[in-house]
């Protein structure tokens, strides 16, 4: 498809190393617009409107196993939801790994990708954050913060949300940055949930994941036991069904009230309005 308006799109960085890869936009089986080959990591802001602000900001990074990024369901319509109440938020398109152009060639990568999961040859290594994809995080958190007074954000209170790969770069962004590219909260969607090191310092994270996700559903729960262990604050949801990729779907299943539960959760740490005062 052709490339969407990005007017409004903010650079992450000043300067920037030529690009030579082209940027690729897809529909997916859905309809909805995905990216991949990304060749300049950007913040799409969604903000709230006048005066319905409450200083809370939030950096969204989609998912799509670094290779593309869902846009539209695991960002521009969680960033309006969270802008309805009260919240800023940025739509993270950030660095992926390379993909072939051919959609044939690239629709086999997936499937293979697909495969090794399925056959349980997907390693921990296999799920490392990319560099470019933690750095491109911590870029974000920092443009946020250097600009909160521009946006009527509060510095010290900006999060980050993932999901899929996003969440598992948000996870990587929590524990692996100094204080200023450190979010003050992190909320991951349908994570890896393989253990990590986190710090004592770590954020407060909210989790929501589908006991039958076929990627991460049958991992165990070390990313909540390594939350745990560090004497971090950790909410974790897990429900029944909903699969993996739900984002803002409905599916008329119970995995549908994740976003009201966060809610409730950011309504308790001072970071949202009340669930019940809000649609």
């Amino acid at each position: 498809m052709p490339p969407p308006n990005q007017a409004g799109s903010i650079p992450l960085y000043a300067e920037f190393p030529q690009i030579t890869q082209q940027e690729i936009w897809e529909r997916s089986y859905r309809g909805e617009p995905w990216v991949r080959n990304v060749s300049t990591p950007t913040l799409i802001p969604v903000l709230p409107d006048p005066g319905v602000g409450n200083g809370v900001a939030v950096v969204i990074a989609p998912g799509g196993a670094f290779r593309a990024l869902s846009v539209t369901n695991e960002g521009l319509m969680v960033a309006r939801w969270l802008a309805d109440r009260g919240i800023a938020a940025f739509v993270l398109k950030y660095r992926l790994e390379p993909t072939p152009p051919d959609p044939a060639e690239y629709q086999a990568l997936l499937n293979e990708f697909q495969r090794r999961f399925a056959t349980g040859e997907v390693t921990a290594a296999d799920l490392d954050v990319p560099r470019e994809a933690l750095a491109d995080g911590q870029a974000a958190v920092r443009l946020v913060r250097a600009r909160a007074s521009e946006w009527n954000i509060d510095p010290e209170r900006v999060g980050f949300m993932g999901f899929s790969a996003g969440a598992m770069t948000a996870v990587a962004v929590a524990i692996e940055s100094s204080p200023a590219a450190r979010p003050d909260f992190v909320l991951t969607i349908y994570p890896s949930m393989l253990p990590v090191d986190v710090p004592a310092d770590a954020p407060p994270m909210f989790l929501v994941l589908a006991s039958d996700d076929p990627l991460f559903g049958n991992q165990g729960y070390g990313l909540i036991e390594s939350w745990k262990a560090a004497g971090c604050e950790v909410e974790f949801h897990l429900f029944e069904r909903g699969g993996h990729g739900f984002g803002m779907r409905r599916q008329d299943l119970t995995s549908d009230r994740w976003p009201r539960l966060l809610q409730e959760w950011m309504h308790m740490h001072g970071w949202a309005p009340s669930a019940d005062k809000t649609a």
